[in-house]
């Protein structure tokens, strides 16, 4: 990876509707130095997929099955000459081949303050439901290096949102998304950037 004129290249895997890839696609859609070549999901649904088309980058529909071809997959990056992977929304346990193809260049945002409410199941909503019923009175984002257990890899920055006693979950949510869109993608900058 170099600066000049060979941008960085990301690959944003993404399962759901997509509003943390946006923001990362639409911060490095003009950058001088970094920019999203792929959006890979595992649902063929998903809102992601429109939002990759309004900023003309590709999207590659990859189901939990196909992710046991190795092969298959580190071809798919290899042509798109991929440097890092962000994760942003992304529910699959990342394999542990990419892993060692990718070592230290994967980013995940986890929506609760790790180590606390993370781990096999705790995305979404149920993270949300999971800090209102221990009565936390704050929350936020942890946004980490991946490595091959759910939300257990490098901490990289933390942000923290207080929470009133009668914040619903939904809410705890709204007040965390706020967090993740106004940082994930200036943070993934400063460490890719920091790692030229």
């Amino acid at each position: 990876m170099q600066v000049g004129n060979n941008k960085i290249r990301l690959a944003v895997f993404a399962s759901g509707s997509g509003t943390n890839a946006e923001a990362i696609m639409k911060r490095f859609s003009r950058h001088q130095h970094i920019e999203v070549v792929l959006i890979v999901t595992n649902r063929s649904e998903a809102g992601v997929i429109k939002r990759a088309d309004s900023f003309d980058v590709e999207t590659i529909y990859l189901p939990k099955s196909r992710f046991e071809n190795e092969t298959e997959i580190l071809q798919i990056l290899s042509e798109k000459g991929v440097d890092w992977i962000i994760l942003a929304g992304w529910l699959l346990l990342i394999p542990p081949y990419l892993v060692l193809k990718f070592p230290g260049r994967i980013i995940n945002v986890h929506p609760a303050l790790l180590p606390k409410f993370g781990g096999k199941g705790m995305y979404g909503r149920h993270v949300h439901e999971a800090v209102k019923n221990a009565n936390e009175m704050e929350s936020g984002i942890s946004i980490h290096f991946v490595n091959e257990k759910f939300d257990e890899g490098a901490i990289i920055e933390q942000f923290r949102v207080n929470l009133e006693h009668s914040d619903s979950a939904e809410e705890i949510e709204r007040k965390v998304r706020e967090l993740e869109l106004s940082h994930y993608a200036s943070v993934i900058e400063k460490v890719v950037l920091s790692k030229v």
